[in-house]
């Protein structure tokens, strides 16, 4: 397969990338559409005349951002609606009361380095959040995307990737001692290899799915982030949150790659090989067909207990 490019950097933003888009008669959902790149990526949709859901935990600042977007893009039809990515009841909830075709799910809201924390189920909170929560939202919505006939999933991960493949032997940290990075790392590989292994099974259904690292942008996200660990950060190449929604909305909205699909980008293009960077490419252990096949099926097995 050759390597996808577009004439997009890491400067462009996402107003660049839409411009000349026409999403009329297309619906969008954006999980953690209430801050961060979540609003510059609804507000992208919007204006190209997407009806747009956020999926927020926070309703009332969802309500707040609609507002904002609806003022700003002249566009109505954006809507809010609840979603707590960690809670099973939520996420079926959500799924449930969809009714329609779905053309683009932004599987976008997440939690970073964040403490030890568990979901009742005794999953680790980062892994429940960022992947399995999506996992159950995609998996929930899937009748709705293969209705709409030529959907797109944009799956948002990060260079935090290349820290940690998928330790299936001990997942929720129940027997090695915990580290955040190491575990957000690994719900972020999960990104991926979930967007390699919705390609493939979801095909036929006119379904593409590809992941992506948005770039170093100083939101929410880094809350949980120590004061030496952002001092080490500083030398960094930040991007605004516009800048960071970029490659999000090429992949959701982009003519340039219609048809592309298991892939993972980085500043609008897509990433090469992982090297000598800690924040660059790709590694080899996130685009595995087999890890992917097999994180699918740990996730229907734990979805379902």
């Amino acid at each position: 397969m050759s390597r996808i490019t577009t004439p997009f950097t890491h400067d462009s933003t996402a107003a660049d990338v839409i411009a000349g888009v026409g999403l009329s008669g297309r619906r969008a959902v954006v999980t953690g559409g209430a801050s961060g790149i979540g609003v510059e990526t609804a507000r992208a949709l919007a204006s190209a005349g997407a009806e747009v859901t956020l999926a927020v935990r926070n309703t009332a600042a969802g309500e707040r951002t609609a507002a904002d977007v609806i003022e700003t893009t002249g566009n109505s039809h954006v809507f809010v609606a609840p979603l707590e990515l960690a809670d099973r009841a939520s996420v079926r909830a959500f799924a449930e009361n969809w009714d329609g075709p779905l053309h683009i799910l932004v599987n976008n809201a997440g939690v970073m380095a964040e403490p030890l924390n568990r979901t009742p189920e005794g999953w680790e909170h980062q892994f429940a959040t960022n992947h399995l929560g999506h996992f159950g939202l995609a998996t929930g919505l899937h009748a709705a995307l293969a209705q709409a006939g030529n959907a797109r999933i944009v799956s948002v991960s990060s260079s935090a990737h290349n820290r940690s493949d998928v330790v299936f032997d001990d997942i929720h940290f129940e027997q090695r001692p915990y580290d955040e990075w190491a575990a957000y790392g690994q719900s972020k590989t999960a990104n991926i290899l979930f967007a390699v292994e919705a390609a493939k099974r979801w095909a036929s259904d006119g379904i593409v799915a590809n992941a992506l690292m948005p770039g170093g942008i100083r939101t929410a996200l880094q809350r949980y982030v120590s004061a030496e660990q952002l001092q080490a950060w500083e030398s960094f190449q930040w991007k605004t949150t516009e800048q960071g929604a970029s490659t999000s909305v090429l992949l959701a909205a982009s003519p340039l790659v219609d048809g592309v699909t298991g892939r993972y980008f980085e500043d609008n293009n897509e990433a090469l090989p992982h090297g000598d960077s800690e924040y660059s490419g790709v590694s080899a252990y996130a685009l595995d067909p087999e890890s992917a096949t097999r994180l699918w099926e740990l996730s229907e097995k734990l979805l379902a207990q």
